[in-house]
């Protein structure tokens, strides 16, 4: 029998490899990866309880700088998987709930140790393919986040369980963390593998049941987060991965009686409808669902006059357009002070001018495809919108090609508009936009960082001045969640800049910190008299 106060393992962030040419970490990914290219097409299924499901419905999986060839096939599935997963769930949660804290979390840093150890180039290399992520931003995410992801949740689990109340003499006052009554819907992006499991595996670590749609471009590398959870004990039921559309999973997860939460990363419209939809139902639930959502972002690199021309343009080449700027947190929008901009121009353009562009496999490659035909299509119609107007220019970049694989190339946008559609509309993609502001206006240029974009998620100051940077940390106080000073505004590391923002990015609850487990529990307090009163009389009473 537990009867003991355990302590867990302390959290480190995992050291990310560095993959030079000729190491070890290096030879084993590439070779990894050739295999995974190699191999007969897969057939991924849904896992729902202890069964692997396919049907007759299937989807080709194929690399988005390789869009002919086929990696595999997924199982599109209907109304009666996501009832049956539901079901299922619901069948694993009394057991799952009841199991003792530790037990959770042993599964969880099991997980962790597998993940640097054995399963490491797999889904790194299952990122690369499906993902068309370069070898470094595939370590960074599919593999170090997640396991920091495991290990720093475990700590923080300890933490919310150790909060305790105060008991004055004659009673014990203490707080139970209960799972929420029902099941979590966990729905993923396909930009992050590390966001894909944490947002099915945060909550189930604090004893809920899940119910995860992944986004059908990353059903790929879930199909190996899915062989992680199994590897690592988690047992039959407690996540189960549907592949269906959003709307037959809709249709069935938002009338259930037992939806107790949404955890969503996506775009800002899904996000709104789903919450509508929860709303509208509200009445058929058995509690009210808690709703934790990170979505878009139109993040800023905001300069002063004092900044350091060097470091502002690597902040944009690193922050625009790493993983084809198709980063929540990527560097789409910046304003630019008239004393620096001829120098910055200069580095930015030298800088982009030198990436390679190509296929992952390539390690020398910076720049990969963007995810599929829909978003190069969207991420094309931005440029040639550019291309056409009179208050704009493109000096580098601007071309797209498809025959092969979706190629965009890192494209920089600078207007004399600052109100321009780029400048305030959500792309997703490899465009940076830049308005140059008249140097001794540094106060209204704030203002318009502030108010152009509906989103708060990421942003930066770049200035040695401090008077400055005190400036913009005021001013831009509500317009992002993670605030960089004389830094990219992208690279956030669970356990340093917990993640999130709000306005149109999202509730904020912070992926990477204590405070987003806290969502997915209930309290309750419990207060025991030792002993009781016999009569009712106060002294008052006399």
């Amino acid at each position: 029998m537990s009867n003991a106060l355990f302590t867990v393992p302390k959290a480190i962030n995992e050291p990310v490899k560095a993959y030079a040419p000729g190491s070890p970490e290096h030879t084993a990914l590439i070779s990894e990866y050739k295999k995974m290219l190699n191999q007969d097409p897969v057939d991924v299924p849904m896992y729902i309880g202890s069964e692997l499901v396919r049907t007759n419905k299937k989807k080709t999986m194929s690399p988005p700088h390789d869009h002919q060839k086929v990696l595999g096939y997924s199982n599109s599935g209907d109304a009666s998987h996501v009832s049956k997963a539901i079901d299922e769930a619901m069948k694993a949660r009394e057991q799952w709930a009841n199991l003792p804290w530790e037990q959770r979390a042993a599964i969880f840093l099991k997980a962790a140790d597998l993940l640097a150890g054995p399963f490491r180039s797999k889904l790194n290399a299952a990122t690369m393919l499906a993902q068309s992520k370069n070898v470094m931003q595939a370590e960074i995410d599919s593999a170090c986040e997640l396991i920091d992801f495991f290990r720093f949740n475990v700590q923080y689990m300890t933490q919310i369980y150790k909060d305790q109340p105060e008991s004055l003499p004659g009673m014990w006052n203490r707080l139970e963390y209960r799972p929420l009554e029902g099941f979590i819907f966990a729905v993923t992006p396909f930009n992050f593998t590390s966001i894909a499991a944490n947002l099915c595996a945060a909550p189930a670590m604090m004893g809920n049941v899940v119910v995860w749609k992944p986004a059908e471009s990353q059903i790929y590398s879930a199909r190996v987060i899915m062989e992680l959870f199994r590897a690592a004990g988690v047992p039959d039921g407690v996540i189960n991965m549907v592949t269906v559309s959003g709307a037959v999973a809709g249709e069935v997860i938002f009338k259930s009686k037992h939806l107790a939460g949404l955890h969503f990363t996506g775009s800002t419209g899904v996000f709104r409808n789903l919450w509508k939809e929860i709303g509208n139902n509200i009445e058929h639930y058995r509690t009210y669902p808690r709703i934790v959502g990170e979505t878009g972002g139109k993040d800023f690199v905001m300069v002063h006059k004092s900044a350091n021309a060097a470091e502002v343009a690597t902040a944009l080449s690193r922050g625009a357009f790493e993983f084809q700027g198709q980063k929540c947190s990527a560097a789409s929008r910046s304003y630019i002070p008239s004393n620096l901009w001829n120098e910055v121009k200069e580095i930015l353009v030298n800088q982009v001018k030198s990436f390679k562009m190509g296929s992952p496999e390539d390690t020398t490659n910076f720049i990969n495809a963007v995810i599929d035909e829909k978003a190069f299509d969207k991420i094309a119609e931005y440029i040639d919108y550019a291309k056409g107007q009179s208050d704009a220019e493109i000096i580098i970049g601007g071309s797209y090609d498809k025959s092969k694989g979706y190629f965009i190339e890192p494209t920089v946008i600078v207007t004399t508009n600052p109100k321009f559609r780029t400048l305030s509309e959500e792309i997703f993609g490899p465009v940076l936009t830049i308005y140059v502001y008249p140097e001794d206006q540094y106060e209204e240029a704030l203002k318009l960082v502030d108010e152009t974009s509906e989103y708060a998620l990421t942003g930066s100051i770049m200035a040695n001045d401090r008077y400055a940077i005190q400036i913009a940390t005021k001013a831009l106080e509500n317009a992002a969640g993670n605030f960089y000073i004389n830094d990219k505004p992208t690279g956030a590391v669970v356990g340093q800049q917990p993640f999130g923002g709000a306005r149109g990015s999202g509730t904020n609850d912070k992926a990477g910190a204590a405070m987003n487990l806290l969502r997915w529990v209930s309290a309750r307090t419990i207060k025991e008299t030792f002993v009781p009163p016999t009569d009712y009389k106060y002294p008052f009473l006399g």
